[in-house]
């Protein structure tokens, strides 16, 4: 039950995640760092579980409805338990994060940790700065990466490009989910559908426009140029999200992913 509600799948995909994002960084030496790169494995998966715990916490009334079988509405644990277990591992997380004995890396936690906390009590209600945080926290993945091999400059860009479609995407899930967006104030509803469409489409534009940057100054090899298929890929999403929010959210997680092959594949060079 308790593998439920740390939904221990996402926490798998989250070190997978950091790992991929380390790689970027410091490519082939990325093996002398193994001992901070399974420590960051553990705060990965530590966080992101505690993550987990805290949201089915707070959405215990939501997810009467929209997820009865999760492990609070089904009464397989205690709403409590959930609360205690959340704030357990996301402590876990920082003070396993010490053991990398890297200030960045652990600054990079800390905050991480902080905006969690504020998403998940407070943020999620307002709207656009609860995308935004959400945002934040997908590239902050990326400077943890980094970060842990010594190089969280070189990922930089990949966190920005990471962040602004992030911030793309939130919106028009929000734009698709109005309807059950009960005792929320989001975006949408503040700003009309309209708006928030075109500021979604502004983030999707912006974070492949970031990618040209790597091309430019040759950060990595000839494959990286691959991420023009999810440059496109984004693009479409763009103009998905006036007509079908629910398509274009779920071509944008894919274009993501894209990416993501695109900047490790960059690392090969010939």
């Amino acid at each position: 039950m308790f593998l439920q509600l740390f939904r221990v799948g996402n926490a798998v995909m989250g070190v997978i995640g950091v790992l991929a994002a380390s790689f970027m960084a410091a490519g082939f030496d990325i093996a002398d760092e193994c001992v901070n790169l399974m420590i960051s494995a553990v705060v990965v998966f530590v966080f992101i579980c505690g993550g987990n715990a805290l949201n089915d916490y707070i959405d215990y009334e939501i997810d009467k409805t929209a997820h009865p079988e999760r492990p609070i509405p089904s009464g397989m644990i205690e709403r409590d338990v959930a609360l205690y277990a959340g704030f357990l591992m996301l402590l876990g997380s920082v003070v396993i994060s010490l053991f990398t004995e890297d200030i960045e890396c652990i600054v990079i936690v800390v905050i991480a940790t902080i905006l969690m906390v504020l998403y998940e009590t407070c943020l999620k209600q307002r709207g656009f700065i609860g995308n935004v945080t959400i945002a934040i926290l997908t590239g902050m993945m990326f400077l943890l990466g980094g970060a842990v091999v010594g190089s969280v400059m070189d990922n930089m860009i990949v966190a920005a490009m990471a962040s602004l479609v992030s911030v793309g995407r939130e919106i028009t899930k929000d734009i698709e989910d109005m309807d059950s967006d009960e005792g929320r104030k989001t975006l949408p509803m503040k700003i009309g559908v309209r708006n928030a469409s075109i500021l979604a489409c502004v983030f999707y534009i912006a974070g492949p426009i970031l990618s040209i940057q790597p091309m430019i100054v040759g950060t990595y090899g000839v494959l990286y140029y691959t991420v023009i298929i999810a440059d496109i890929m984004f693009l479409i999403c763009a103009a998905y999200v006036f007509k079908d929010p629910h398509k274009s959210q779920k071509l944008a997680k894919m274009a993501m992913f894209v990416a993501l092959i695109s900047f490790i594949l960059g690392v090969f060079k010939f």
